[in-house]
């Protein structure tokens, strides 16, 4: 593309793509993009958006074009990369003026500097640091600024890299420039404090921006330019000064007010100030060591002393809060137990802290937490009376919460109380003991105080394990708080539902749990929403407790039930409503088939939630854990739920569908559940397993579920599923086997195991294509102890229960492997018996012995030669499966199973699925649970012995050892 040329059509095209009208548009972003590999396009572009007279929105699409371009063909290894003489003056291009008058294309241009300088300095571009420098020192104000811009992003994205030569490279340019970083950045601070003194505003605010980018620059030399920072005096002599400066950006505070222009940049600064200490905190915390005893004194004055008052605002209370709580649970600043092994450093820190942290000064900082920072603010409060479900979750965590001060100041609080429990407990304890008894609803001063300090117990109810008698305080003065029914006393009817929330699952006695129940009872019914919802959270902690007993609870059940579905119902935010459907999903799993009396109503609404809910896919979630538990508590009656449940089912599992991204592995379960406790197989059910090929072929973290699945359709209607599934399942087995781990591998050959168990010769017939490998693997002697088990599973059924497809695969097999049919069975039983080892399970280990002896009798020589190995496998499995009766000394098979028996359960034991049932019927035709190992063996021998005479039979028993033929016989002597 010539250059000259080539600019009108290209500009041409560049108007166009800025079009609204989409039939403009489109044909010039097609052109634009087939034109991104033509030589020469992109010093088109440099020369459109250098050129300050064209319209702003070409200049700017040009320069996304060009930076985008970097990504896809900058590199030499690229396809289409662009020339090395092109990247030349492309560079020299990019650094010849650093006069951009417009803000926004300033920025871009400079973060597609950085982006070459990432891949290209300073090996390639050495001039390019120089330039900047140059250019920075310059006094022209425009571009200065653009110069110090671009000079801040190119440091950012060198600091980014993190190989070790890469390190190193930045690390020789932080040395080499960090003097003028420093003095560029102290230049522009007293210009910037020389000009408010001043009250020129508009010099201050250009000052300001250049002081924000200098500092910028610096903080990334500062924490990643140096590899022993502690041992440069400019980088310590720098850290040290941020303090002072620090300090003087703070007073420009009171100074400037709130309405200055400068305002928000100079609250940007000061915070930038603080991520350079945490920062280098966090990456060199021995070398902030010198640093603590400032860094302590600096954020404890101004977040717990009057200091700071007038000057702080939240966002660098948090930062100071954080610096606190960092150097605080540092566990380089910990002495290791035993002193003598402790770093010099970890002691010099401990002592700083030691010596900081006096009795006096913990106890300010504790009471000033709780007392000042734990107090609801007028602005939460209002939001309680106007938007309760709003107030609601942010308390519990919401979005916006988390950034907020509350959350950063109960952290610190926990960080401060754990580590100095000795000296906080009493001051807390202290607090309380203050405000016992009913507090006066008039005085909302005293019901903030109270809020927070019940807020401190809760935080720290592992820390006042022993401190506090929970069940006094619960019977003798919180149930007392929570009768008082006035409007206003709500703060404190809901901080202590919450409150107990936070101690039962560390101490409350099981027997108050009545109380406690009889207690969420009637706080269900409370005026107040927030109340409410606090209240089905501890109701949630409560049942969720390991100390809950479902006996305690079931009086209650229907009543609790009852008004948490009007709760669900009345809050109409997303966020609480999963929050209340949590809750709801809790009881149903804890109290299981108790719940079915009383879910009426709910299994009505769920699918009107589920409709409304479809923008909403982590509510969607929600709701499937919610199916997911009341399935199981319905059990067999779960199918009255498919008319909604299966299209649920069905959308969340299909990955053809956009939702399954978050619905999938909920969805997964439900299925599994579904499946598991159906009554039987509906052609509806069957249907949804069109879904699983493509979850086979996403071979994702889900693939075991998806296996348990295939599993439970095998189990409920083994015949019906293959004829209809079975092929294509084997497909993609066979596609899955190419490329899986051991572990993968085994899951797929338990589903073949459990098809030959359900139907063995369907299952047989269906899975065919899978039996070489399997034969295969164990003539050869798979490696891999598991995989080589469940080979000897599959043959060993197929071996027992369908003989003649047994005999057909060894005929297969000795013509694909060119040997004798006898000679490779001969192998493949010697195999069996040398890795019988691998069997650890005593079904399989009965199975083989059932499977081997299933070849006789018989009067092939090569059988009879592996008699002695047979006889070996069987004596080992009845030592597996035989127990001695006490009473008459008899032995007897353990794993025979007459008939079926419904299990009698207690109250905490989960009742069996229809699944469990189906797998005891099932197991009463197993030949491993319906045979006697004990009697086969000897109705096998006798055979053995009628065909060849007591003779020859007598020949043959001298080739086993003999204290296996004694151990035999005494299993055998009862028979």
């Amino acid at each position: 593309m010539d250059v000259d040329s080539a600019s009108s059509v290209v500009l041409q095209a560049l108007t166009q793509a800025t079009s609204q009208d989409t039939a403009v548009l489109k044909p010039a972003e097609e052109q634009l993009r087939q034109w991104e590999t033509q030589p020469g396009f992109y010093s088109v572009l440099l020369n459109i958006f250098n050129n300050h007279t064209l319209d702003v929105n070409v200049r700017w699409l040009a320069v996304l074009y060009f930076k985008n371009g970097i990504d896809r063909y900058w590199r030499r290894v690229a396809p289409h990369a662009l020339s090395e003489e092109e990247k030349t003056s492309l560079r020299a291009g990019l650094i010849t003026n650093f006069n951009e008058p417009v803000n926004q294309i300033a920025t871009q241009i400079a973060v597609l500097i950085a982006k070459v300088a990432r891949l290209d300095c300073p090996r390639q571009w050495p001039e390019l640091i120089p330039i900047l420098l140059e250019s920075v020192k310059g006094q022209d104000g425009l571009l200065q600024h653009r110069a110090l811009l671009t000079f801040y992003h190119v440091t950012k994205t060198l600091a980014s890299k993190r190989l070790a030569q890469d390190r190193r490279l930045f690390q020789d340019l932080a040395s080499g420039i960090y003097s003028f970083a420093c003095s560029l950045w102290n230049h522009h601070t007293d210009c910037f404090l020389q000009q408010v003194c001043a009250r020129d505003e508009a010099a201050a605010l250009n000052s300001l921006e250049r002081t924000l980018l200098s500092l910028k620059v610096l903080r990334k030399l500062t924490v990643h330019g140096f590899q022993d920072p502690q041992q440069n005096m400019e980088v310590m002599g720098f850290l040290n000064a941020v303090f002072e400066r620090l300090k003087q950006f703070l007073e420009c505070c009171r100074q400037v007010g709130s309405e200055s222009p400068c305002r928000e940049k100079l609250e940007k600064t000061i915070i930038l100030y603080t991520k350079v200490l945490l920062d280098f905190l966090e990456d060199h915390a021995c070398a902030f060591i010198p640093l603590i005893q400032r860094s302590l004194e600096f954020a404890v004055t101004y977040v717990f002393t009057p200091a700071g008052e007038g000057v702080t605002f939240e966002r660098f209370i948090v930062q100071c809060m954080n610096l606190i709580k960092m150097i605080v649970k540092n566990d380089a600043y910990k002495p290791s137990k035993n002193i003598d092994e402790s770093k010099p450093e970890s002691l010099e820190a401990h002592k700083i802290k030691t010596a900081f942290f006096t009795h006096p000064t913990l106890t300010e900082i504790g009471r000033r937490l709780v007392s000042h920072y734990f107090l609801l603010t007028e602005e939460e409060l209002a939001m309680w009376e106007e938007d309760p479900e709003s107030f609601a979750v942010e308390e519990t965590g919401g979005d916006s919460w988390k950034y907020s001060l509350r959350p950063c100041t109960e952290v610190l609080f926990l960080e401060i109380f754990h580590n100095y429990s000795q000296t906080l407990t009493p001051v807390l304890l202290d607090m309380v003991q203050n405000l016992q008894g009913p507090t006066n609803v008039e005085d909302p001063v005293q019901l903030l105080m109270k809020d927070a300090v019940y807020n401190a117990v809760g935080l720290a109810a592992y820390e006042l394990f022993d401190n506090v008698d929970f069940d006094q305080w619960f019977k003798n003065q919180l149930l007392g708080e929570l009768q008082v029914s006035h409007h206003r006393y709500k703060l404190i009817r809901r901080r202590v539902i919450w409150l107990i929330g936070q101690w039962i699952s560390v101490k409350f006695k099981s027997d108050l749990r009545p109380l406690l129940y009889e207690v969420i009872l009637s706080l269900m019914q409370d005026p107040d929403l927030v109340v409410r919802i606090e209240t089905a959270t501890t109701l949630k902690l409560t049942v969720d407790d390991f100390e809950f007993r479902t006996e305690q609870f079931l009086p209650y059940l229907e009543s609790i039930f009852g008004l948490l579905f009007q709760l669900l119902q009345q809050v109409t935010e997303c966020d609480t409503k999963m929050q209340v459907l949590h809750v709801i999903s809790c009881v149903i799993e804890r109290v299981n088939t108790q719940i079915r009396p009383y879910v009426g109503c709910l299994v009505q609404y769920l699918p009107l939630l589920w409709k409304q809910s479809e923008e909403h896919n982590m509510l969607r979630c929600a709701i499937l854990t919610t199916l997911i538990h009341l399935v199981q508590g319905l059990g067999a009656e779960s199918k009255n739920l498919y008319p909604f449940l299966l299209p649920v089912i069905q959308l969340s599992t299909d990955v053809s569908q956009p939702p399954h991204v978050y619905l999938l592995e909920d969805g997964l379960e439900l299925w599994l559940v579904t499946l598991e406790n159906s009554p039987a197989l509906t052609p509806e059910l069957l249907r949804i397993f069109q879904n699983m090929s493509a979850l086979l072929e996403l071979s994702s973290e889900n693939l075991r579920t998806c296996f348990q699945i295939i599993n439970a359709y095998l189990y409920l209607s083994a015949i019906e599923f293959l004829q209809n599934y079975g092929e294509s399942l084997c497909r993609s087995f066979c596609e899955l086997l190419k490329d899986i781990t051991n572990e993968g591998q085994v899951q797929v050959l338990k589903v073949v195991e459990i098809a030959l168990k359900v139907s063995p010769v369907l299952g047989v017939h269906m899975f065919q294509p899978l039996m070489p490998a399997v034969f295969r693997g164990i003539v050869d002697g798979e490696r891999y102890p598991v995989v080589m088990s469940t080979y000897l599973g599959i043959i060993g059924r197929v071996l027992l229960q369908n003989f003649s497809f047994f005999s057909s695969l060894l005929s297969q097999m000795a013509s694909e492997c060119n040997q004798e049919m006898d000679q490779l069975l001969g192998s493949m039983i010697e195999m069996w018996v040398d890795r019988m080892d691998n069997i650890t399970q005593p079904e399989r280990r009965k199975l083989s012995s059932l499977a081997l002896l299933s070849l006789l009798p018989s009067d092939n020589s090569v059988i009879q030669d592996k008699f002695c190995g047979i006889i070996n496998i069987s004596v080992e499995a009845l030592h597996d499966v035989m127990t001695e009766d006490p009473e008459s000394g008899t032995f007897k098979d353990c794993m025979l199973m007459i008939h079926f028996e419904e299990p009698k359960l207690s109250d905490e034991e989960e009742p069996p699925t229809e699944q469990d049932k189906r797998k005891k019927l099932l197991a009463l035709e197993d030949p491993v649970h319906s045979v006697s190992l004990q009697q086969f063996v000897y109705e096998k021998l006798k055979a053995q012995q009628a065909m060849m005479g007591d003779q020859n039979f007598g020949v043959l028993m001298e080739t086993v050892d003999t204290e296996l033929v004694r151990q035999l016989q005494e299993f055998l002597q009862a028979l």
